[in-house]
């Protein structure tokens, strides 16, 4: 265990330490600050045009990316009307091919009852 001349290495240096003078203090305080704030400050109005120009440039980049999906939807309903388009041609064709068949045997009837 810790005997009495164990001390702690710590032991007695706040009394050791001289008195502080406190103006001395605050006048360091005040020159270091002084000499470090206008950096700090002119790094901070950099950071906030910078988050500005991040914010127009997200923005921007919105726009951008609804316009390429206006697009791609304008696409897309062109190629359904294409679509369309062909499935309507061919119901017609069929039409046609229906009326034909219709005309066909309506004379096969007439002439086969006249037989």
């Amino acid at each position: 265990g810790l005997g009495p001349s164990d001390a702690s290495p710590d032991e007695g240096v706040v009394e050791d330490l001289p008195l502080i003078d406190e103006k001395a203090v605050e006048q360091l305080t005040e020159g270091l600050i002084s000499h470090y704030l206008p950096d700090l400050q002119r790094s901070k109005s950099a950071l906030q045009e910078l988050t500005q120009n991040q914010v127009v440039l997200l923005e921007t980049l919105e726009q951008e990316i609804s316009k390429f999906k206006d697009c791609n939807s304008i696409l897309e309903i062109n190629a359904l009307f294409s679509e369309a388009k062909h499935y309507h041609n061919k119901l017609v064709n069929i039409r046609n091919e229906m009326m034909m068949l219709h005309e066909k045997t309506s004379k096969l009837k007439v002439s086969g009852i006249n037989i």
